[in-house]
């Protein structure tokens, strides 16, 4: 596995200066923020360190020369919208297939995204969605020699998120149902297990029965808090009874989780997803939060 970082902690960075740090830092790759150059209101979203609008050959030679004198590889170019949101969903999918071009040119082979979701509509429903609006995207995918692995968050966390969530691929139930829906081998997941902890899933058996369709993963933590869960209970926003960790610091069992990659031959990028609350004080914060996470993840990841 080639452990890197999603680039989305590193707010107001330029290109440059992320793979600077990476370099030194010693990760091997880097999932590129590419969120369009404009403000939004979530945390994480909205980070742009390769701009996709404005993108041609000559920036993408830069790019990809950068990267190689500093031995730090592109793993995918990651952003996440809610394409299926029925007031934005034009310009989301607009802009993804922009980030799929943009892909293509950096001659990176992955694109990690959201499937979406109408939070005023039922699962059954936004199946329907996903059946009118994602053969399209795959296929423009494929055309572009890209693949799209969605991560299963549920981006549901508090009031604005509420109810539904605004991400439907979030458990492998509907996970089968997508990918019956949608067969191509250019579709698959960026497999994420910290949110199968709050969500009292199994994780490794998800390993095992999507293990090809697991195309990049990320190493993000969670900490459930019980006493919070038996005051709130599961119908709460989940914010009130977990907490976004970097990875040691949470419930995930990443002895467990790397064995079980380890076992089914995954060989591909894993990045550290940075959203620990407690390391987000200043800059150097930040940045120590990177160096635990990887210090931390080298026990199981070489």
């Amino acid at each position: 596995m080639k452990l890197g970082l999603l680039t989305a902690i590193l707010d107001g960075w330029s290109f440059e200066e992320v793979i600077d740090e990476v370099s030194k830092q010693g990760l091997s790759c880097v999932e590129v923020a590419c969120w369009p150059i404009e403000k939004s209101e979530r945390r994480y979203g909205g980070v742009h360190h390769i701009d996709v609008e404005h993108l041609d050959e000559a920036r993408a030679k830069e790019i990809k020369e950068y990267c190689s004198k500093r031995n730090v590889e592109i793993s995918a170019l990651g952003y996440y919208p809610n394409t299926l949101d029925p007031l934005r969903r034009e310009q989301n999918i607009a802009h993804l297939k922009k980030v799929i071009v943009a892909a293509e040119m950096l001659s990176v082979g992955l694109v990690t995204t959201f499937i979406g979701r109408d939070q005023t509509k039922s699962v059954e429903e936004n199946l329907k969605l996903v059946q009118s609006h994602w053969p399209a995207i795959i296929h423009f995918a494929e055309e572009h020699h890209v693949k799209i692995a969605i991560e299963n968050c549920p981006m549901l966390f508090g009031q604005d998120q509420w109810p539904g969530g605004q991400n439907l691929m979030y458990s492998p139930a509907i996970w089968k149902q997508i990918f019956e829906m949608i067969p191509s081998d250019h579709f698959g997941l960026n497999f994420d297990p910290s949110h199968f902890v709050w969500q009292q899933m199994d994780y490794i058996k998800a390993i095992r029965d999507f293990k090809d369709k697991i195309f990049h993963v990320h190493f993000k933590d969670i900490k459930l808090k019980k006493d919070k869960l038996a005051e709130y209970g599961v119908l709460a926003y989940p914010l009130s009874y977990m907490e976004p960790k970097i990875p040691g610091l949470g419930d995930v069992n990443w002895g467990n989780f790397v064995s079980e990659l380890t076992q089914i031959g995954y060989e591909g990028y894993a990045c550290l997803e940075i959203e620990d609350y407690a390391f987000e004080g200043s800059k150097e914060r930040i940045l120590d939060s990177i160096r635990q996470a990887k210090r931390y993840m080298e026990l199981f990841v070489s």
